[in-house]
């Protein structure tokens, strides 16, 4: 053991130690062991417990070594000096996914681990840094995947539109008004130019609103106001003109459109208008025409046209994996499509009622969706999760209201089962009275929920299927006014995040002994990884706690990330981190899903571990890793919380 190792001296020059202040490298100084090891010597060996130790080598070189089964060893990297290693099992306590060789005689520091969280903790940018090196190496992997992705393997796309900005489509120059010319002036600049509708903007070229033919019609003649010139274009305008920028892509126009259901998008760059971009220009740009899915949806008269308006959703659905979208953009764009749908749905269902006799609603409702429905993480059209909250009738009519409603989900769950949203297994659907309720009885009923979690495995279960719910259809005060007396029981009953957290804890991420991806042994999955209930639940529930923690309405899983982060909650880095563990899923199983469905398979979350490439089973790894990482600072934060009630 060398005498002379100044290790104050050696950590002011380590990343990240070099982040802290002197005062701090000196006491750490204080705690650090020294060992040196002779060649060809182990420091640790693959699928040993962990030491809860950081080595930091300071003197030689080191290989790092990973077993396959048949335990040939394959050199996978090198540590040389001021390099650290056993990072990646130091946080999480699990064994080590490989081994550490000397490649001639090493000196190394050895940190204990509570050492290395009592930093972490401390010092934001250190805890950066280890979190940096994960996610950087994840990024890369993810690229390479990603740009491997062959477009022909998900649908025949002409053009990869998610690379074309709506510089390249949008109509230019712009027929405009200003705000201060009459109607009578802008008709007939339409008339001369033939077109619909002209934007509307002020002095300085700013988009204001938009002034369509349908507006003249309604708005004016309609009305049978005399003396046009009299009336501005700025009074009659339609003032929800939605905006984009000109560096957008073609995908966010997309989603633009159908969320808005719009048919014109002023296109800017800063506060100038610079071009408009139609639903027919998007239309040609697109061969497949999926844009009009929109309006097939909207149009249909009966739930068998509604059915194959349906069917065309999933074809966005290949286009947009096949043209490489962005995960967060896949998601959104299909739950607006998927939310259209059972919007239209609905309200077939409340004509239904009206020919039977049963007549309209009798009381305000809110119909709500749950599960990956509720936390638009909905790509395929999977199990059915619903409910209903409908408002107190008066006193004396709360059985044929609660019938109405009960009659009404019925047939709602049937027709979203003919639109091809299977329904639900485990009867988590509005039809079932458990899950259609009214608003004081759902209070009430979360009050015996938070009251008896500790008694009740069953309402643990029930509270972590309903905290992801989002309104769909109906009232949303009702929605929110449900939101209310959530955060009012956990007020009330805040061990709740701890029981919450300990039920994800039953299960852990599926990674060997040896630090390897852990299939299943047998059964019909024989070496297969469900990608869903295995993996990515552990994100969804993680943050589902913190976001009730906070307050937070928001039930995307990318959405309570970003709120985590901006409210301080999570870290830059963590929040990072996270969002790339589960975009990475995501993807992946989306891109599985669409395989099995194209080969005629049921679509399911399994992934088969022997036919991933290298690279895959690498990222999946890191992701494991990162995940098992979040469990842990979950369960230590909530666990702490709770001792201290």
């Amino acid at each position: 053991m060398p005498t002379s190792l100044d290790v104050t001296k050696v950590l002011q020059s380590v990343p990240p130690f070099t982040s802290l202040p002197k005062d701090e490298i000196v006491d750490i100084a204080s705690k650090v062991g020294i060992q040196t090891y002779h060649p060809g010597t182990y420091v640790f060996r693959q699928g040993d417990e962990s030491t809860k130790t950081l080595y930091i080598l300071v003197k030689g070189s080191a290989d790092v070594l990973v077993s396959n089964e048949d335990g040939v060893d394959t050199i996978v990297s090198h540590r040389e000096k001021y390099d650290f290693f056993g990072e990646t099992v130091l946080l999480t306590g699990e064994k080590y996914p490989g081994s550490v060789r000397s490649r001639e005689e090493i000196t190394c520091l050895l940190m204990p681990a509570a050492e290395v969280e009592r930093l972490v903790v401390k010092f934001p940018e250190f805890s950066g840094y280890f979190t940096e090196v994960l996610l950087n190496r994840m990024r890369s992997l993810y690229e390479e995947i990603v740009s491997e992705q062959s477009f022909d393997a998900y649908s025949h796309v002409d053009t990869p539109l998610f690379r074309k900005r709506i510089s390249d489509i949008m109509s230019t120059p712009v027929v405009t008004c200003l705000h201060t010319d009459s109607v009578l002036k802008a008709a007939r600049i339409m008339n001369e130019k033939k077109i619909s509708a002209v934007v509307v903007t002020d002095v300085h070229s700013r988009p204001l609103g938009i002034l369509t033919s349908n507006d003249l019609t309604k708005k004016v003649i309609a009305q049978g106001i005399p003396n046009f010139e009299n009336i501005y274009a700025g009074s009659v305008m339609s003032s929800n003109l939605v905006s984009i920028s000109a560096d957008s892509f073609y995908h966010q126009a997309m989603l633009e459109v159908a969320k808005n259901q719009i048919k014109h998008l002023a296109v800017t760059r800063g506060d100038h208008l610079v071009g408009v971009v139609t639903t027919a220009d998007l239309i040609k740009t697109r061969s497949t025409g999926s844009l009009l899915v929109t309006h097939d949806i909207e149009s249909q008269q009966s739930l068998e046209g509604l059915a194959v308006a349906g069917r065309e959703v999933d074809s966005i659905l290949n286009a947009l994996v096949a043209e490489k979208a962005p995960v967060p953009e896949i998601l959104n764009i299909m739950s607006e499509f998927h939310d259209r749908l059972t919007r239209r749905v609905i309200q077939f269902c409340e004509n239904e009622m009206v020919a039977l006799g049963k007549g309209i609603p009798p009381v305000e409702y809110c119909w709500i969706n749950m599960g990956s429905a509720g936390r638009r993480e909905q790509t395929l059209r999977t199990d059915q999760d619903n409910a209903i909250i409908y408002a107190d009738g008066e006193p004396g009519s709360e059985e044929n209201v609660r019938q109405y409603f009960q009659s009404l989900a019925a047939l709602i769950n049937d027709g979203l089962e003919k639109c091809g949203f299977v329904k639900c297994p485990g009867n988590v659907m509005a039809s079932n009275p458990f899950w259609c309720r009214s608003l004081s009885e759902w209070l009430a009923a979360l009050r015996k929920w938070g009251q008896g979690l500790g008694h009740n495995p069953e309402y643990v279960r029930t509270l972590t299927i309903l905290l992801d719910f989002r309104s769909v259809y109906g009232n949303p005060e009702l929605s929110n006014a449900l939101w209310d007396g959530i955060f009012a029981t956990y007020r009330e009953f805040a061990a709740i995040t701890h029981f919450l957290t300990q039920d994800d804890l039953n299960a852990r991420v599926p990674v060997s002994i040896w630090g390897g991806l852990q299939p299943n042994k047998f059964g019909p999955h024989k070496d297969e990884i469900d990608l869903k209930y295995a993996v990515s639940v552990h994100i969804v529930n993680c943050m589902r706690v913190y976001a009730l923690s906070q307050g937070l309405t928001n039930t995307s899983t990318f959405g309570r990330i970003k709120a985590l982060a901006r409210a301080g909650t999570l870290s830059s880095d963590d929040a990072d981190l996270i969002r790339a563990s589960f975009e990475t899923l995501l993807m992946l199983r989306i891109r599985e899903n669409i395989r099995k469905v194209r080969h005629g398979e049921k679509a399911y979350d399994y992934v088969n571990v022997n036919k991933l490439t290298k690279r895959e089973r690498q990222i999946l790894k890191d992701t494991f890793s990162a995940v098992s990482r979040l469990q842990k600072t979950t369960s230590n934060e909530f666990n702490i919380m709770w001792l201290r009630q």
